[in-house]
């Protein structure tokens, strides 16, 4: 029989998913801050390690806030079980390493977030892991980099911080061939805009830090996936290696869900009017933004994802000078390489969050000295756009 919960739309599952009530009844999740948990007896002790029991034991394992937030984001990914990190980070290598060994192949995108490709391209390697990059648009290039040990492919969509966008159902497709792993980063959709479990991926990541927080307060992250592959490969890397979100972390995490559809539908908003805004200024040689006719896969995004995003990729067309000028002048919109948050943030990808990149592998990626990723906030768009035009106008 279906559970009425089954049935709850996204806003509503944000707001009440995975709600557990102590004996006082609190209208608010309760915040438990304990490392451990007292058992009745040394009998029940025993039972609960045994799994005969299922309550909890220790928090580096599982709390009851940190379950909440794990459930309620399980009821608005549509997951079946889920682990909650101590950053988005934790998340990504938990996700990727928890089934690998030396002689398995991965096969992931070139256009990754600058941490997520050191773990691919440097950390994997020195364990005896096999990686290659492709063009993660190409799902010719997908098929051709595959090998009979290929065992897992992982990707972000939309890109960051160029916005390119991957065929997550035709990735995952071509994983099933072989019996791999599909793990996609959804950090910059957020679960209200793009489903990747629905569209045939097999595990999702996000950084719980950006959107979900979206409040610049706590780090966090979670792995979300079927509780099969939780139990075989997940749980006891989870468990052993300590990557654990904190119970503090975990109820932030929680308020920030109650906010998060009404915070994305403005921040989207915002996004296309100022991505419209800057396609027609004569100093902004690109724009790419998801929800504009003329991104490059345009066709795609109608079919994968329910809105725009609420990034903006852009070219100052002076090159790096005048993307430091024009940062810099902005009044509102501040200098930082977070994003998803109620504030206005503006990054210089090539000296900050893709900084190790070589020369070469930025080009690759889309990433000009020019190249700036804005992130919008909840200010009024007027405001926004008043401020853009008096820093852009300082340039050159």
């Amino acid at each position: 029989m279906t559970d009425f919960k089954d049935s709850w739309k996204a806003q509503t599952a944000l707001v009440h998913g995975g709600t557990q009530r102590s004996q006082f009844g609190e209208t608010s999740e309760a915040l438990f801050l304990t490392q451990g948990f007292i058992y009745d007896s040394a009998e029940a002790a025993e039972a609960r390690f045994k799994g005969e029991d299922p309550g909890f034991i220790y928090s580096r394992y599982a709390n009851p806030t940190v379950d909440m937030f794990e459930k309620r984001m399980c009821a608005l990914e549509g997951a079946e079980d889920a682990r909650a990190t101590a950053s988005g980070m934790a998340a990504v290598s938990a996700a990727l390493l928890c089934s690998l060994r030396a002689g398995d192949h991965v096969v992931a995108a070139r256009a990754l977030f600058g941490s997520c490709r050191w773990i691919v391209e440097t950390l994997m390697p020195r364990y005896g892991v096999e990686t290659t990059l492709v063009d993660g648009a190409s799902l010719q290039a997908w098929e051709e980099a595959i090998r009979p040990n290929t065992k897992l492919f992982f990707l972000e969509s939309p890109t960051n911080p160029t916005l390119e966008v991957c065929d997550i159902a035709g990735i995952a497709k071509l994983a099933n061939t072989i019996g791999a792993r599909l793990v996609v980063d959804n950090v910059f959709a957020t679960p209200l805009l793009q489903r990747p479990l629905e569209l045939g991926a097999h595990v999702v990541v996000y950084s719980a830090t950006k959107h979900i927080d979206g409040q610049g307060r706590c780090l966090g992250g979670i792995v979300l996936s079927d509780r099969d592959w939780i139990d075989e490969h997940l749980h006891d890397y989870f468990r052993h290696t300590g990557p654990s979100l904190s119970p503090f972390n975990a109820w932030t995490l929680l308020k920030g869900l109650e906010t998060l559809s009404v915070r994305v539908r403005q921040q989207m908003e915002s996004a296309g009017r100022v991505a419209d805004y800057l396609a027609e200024h004569p100093k902004i040689s690109r724009v790419v933004y998801p929800g504009r006719p003329d991104h490059p896969q345009a066709e795609l995004i109608a079919r994968q994802m329910k809105g725009g995003s609420t990034l903006v990729c852009l070219d100052v067309g002076g090159g790096k000078n005048d993307a430091f000028a024009f940062s810099n002048a902005l009044k509102i919109i501040g200098i930082s390489n977070n994003l998803g948050d109620a504030k206005s943030l503006i990054t210089h990808p090539g000296t900050t969050t893709h900084k190790n990149l070589s020369e070469e592998a930025r080009t690759e990626a889309g990433i000009n000295p020019g190249t700036l990723r804005l992130s919008l906030g909840l200010e009024d768009c007027d405001d926004l756009i008043a401020d853009i035009e008096q820093a852009l106008a300082k340039v050159g």
